[in-house]
């Protein structure tokens, strides 16, 4: 079985976008904790139950929850596989920055050399 870990162009739009609003967050962490249905996440907000909806919508067209019907309810749980390939792509950004800070540290601790930019060489001008 393939297991796939890099996030296409489009997929890191769609996460970006859906973890772009606090309520989609807040729904995410709530069904990282537990499954919950649409209803139930949609009593804790102060908006439409279609509002919810969307935004669940949002969540789920990013990968990041799944819905499943269970008779008449559906239920939203957070997809673990979408979450990782997520967090990759953070931690492979910021190793990037760690890298380009370590290089800006690394110019800054070197010593300037007697010509380049030394007050000494100026003087009597």
């Amino acid at each position: 079985m393939v297991v796939r870990t890099e996030l296409s162009e489009a997929e890191i739009d769609r996460v970006f976008h859906a973890l772009a609003i606090s309520t989609r967050r807040d729904i995410l962490r709530r069904t990282i904790e537990r499954e919950h249905s649409v209803s139930t996440l949609a009593s804790d907000y102060a908006m439409s139950f279609a509002a919810v909806q969307k935004h669940v919508a949002v969540l789920e067209e990013a990968g990041l929850i799944v819905k499943r019907a269970e008779g008449r309810e559906r239920l939203v749980r957070a997809n673990p596989e979408m979450i990782a390939r997520a967090r990759a792509l953070l931690a492979r950004y910021e190793e990037l920055w760690r890298a380009r800070i370590a290089r800006l540290d690394d110019l800054l601790a070197e010593k300037p050399t007697d010509s380049a930019g030394s007050d000494e060489s100026n003087e009597g001008v």
